[in-house]
């Protein structure tokens, strides 16, 4: 059977992919579109599968609140380049996804892949998207929250976006509240929320530094203490100073409104994720020699 272009173009329609695989899965199937779909879903799987193990540490961060917003969702959704990250495609799938995880409610990550989105799971679709856009792609990691108080919602660009919930307080807070987490980093809300385990680490690499200083046990004890003490500040929301006016602390800032934060979020795409580095010199010249 003739392979014409009507027939390519009508299953590009219905799949999304590329004009040349379009016209190999047509040459593969004697021009039989409904086998064509099917070869092209089995040979996305297998592409799919072969893009799994390259390094996906770019992509986008996504909030949606619910409708009362009481509910929020953040996820992460990563790829290989930050042109990917651009494709309209891949935005619709995270928002659609961000969505999708506020109305299902999923218990962790596996639940969420294998929760039905549009007729299809959550894993076989992103496969889809993978064939498509043709990189690896990963659903990361998302959180939903329930709110105590009310949410507020930074967004620095695509890549760090951050969820407060706040007690007390107003909008503008909320959102200073926000800029001054995405901005800072705190690791956690007090200095009662670090794991004893993160401090005594913290300790003994102070000790070991102090030691070498000669100086008398009891002054390296001071010293230590005074260590760990601007270590907390420096991790934790209440004691870093506020950014929009480094003379006073978030604690402070909260305290004067009469506000608390029970909870925030913060992601920033590909953090933790180790990317591989790229040398194109070599890699060209790897490519002369074989």
């Amino acid at each position: 059977m003739a392979i014409t272009a009507a027939l390519v173009k009508e299953l590009r329609e219905r799949t999304g992919v590329g004009m040349m695989e379009c016209k190999k899965a047509l040459t593969e199937t004697d021009g039989d579109i409904d086998a064509a779909i099917e070869h092209l879903r089995k040979t996305g799987q297998a592409q799919a599968d072969k893009k799994a193990g390259r390094t996906a540490a770019e992509g986008l961060v996504v909030i949606k609140l619910s409708d009362d917003k009481k509910t929020a969702a953040v996820v992460e959704v990563n790829c290989e380049t930050d042109f990917a990250a651009k494709d309209d495609n891949f935005s619709g799938f995270v928002n659609k996804l961000a969505v999708h995880v506020l109305s299902s409610k999923p218990a962790d990550l596996d639940a969420l892949m294998a929760s039905d989105m549009n007729g299809a799971s959550v894993d076989e679709t992103l496969k889809a998207l993978i064939t498509k856009i043709g990189e690896n792609m990963k659903v990361r990691r998302f959180e939903l929250l329930e709110s105590k108080g009310a949410f507020a919602t930074y967004m620095h660009g695509v890549r760090i976006g951050v969820l407060v919930d706040l007690e007390g307080g107003d909008e503008t807070l909320g959102k200073d509240i926000a800029m001054h987490i995405a901005a800072s980093r705190p690791v956690c809300i007090s200095e009662a929320d670090v794991p004893q385990e993160e401090i005594d680490k913290e300790k003994d690499i102070f000790t070991a530094q102090a030691a070498e200083s000669g100086k008398p046990a009891d002054i390296i004890e001071k010293m230590i203490t005074g260590r760990i003490k601007k270590f907390l500040k420096e991790i934790t929301l209440l004691g870093q100073p506020f950014v929009k006016d480094p003379d006073q602390t978030v604690e402070k800032l909260l305290k004067d409104a009469n506000a608390s934060v029970t909870r925030f979020v913060r992601y920033e795409v590909g953090e933790g994720i180790e990317k591989k580095q790229e040398n194109f010199a070599e890699e060209v010249a790897a490519q002369m020699k074989g």
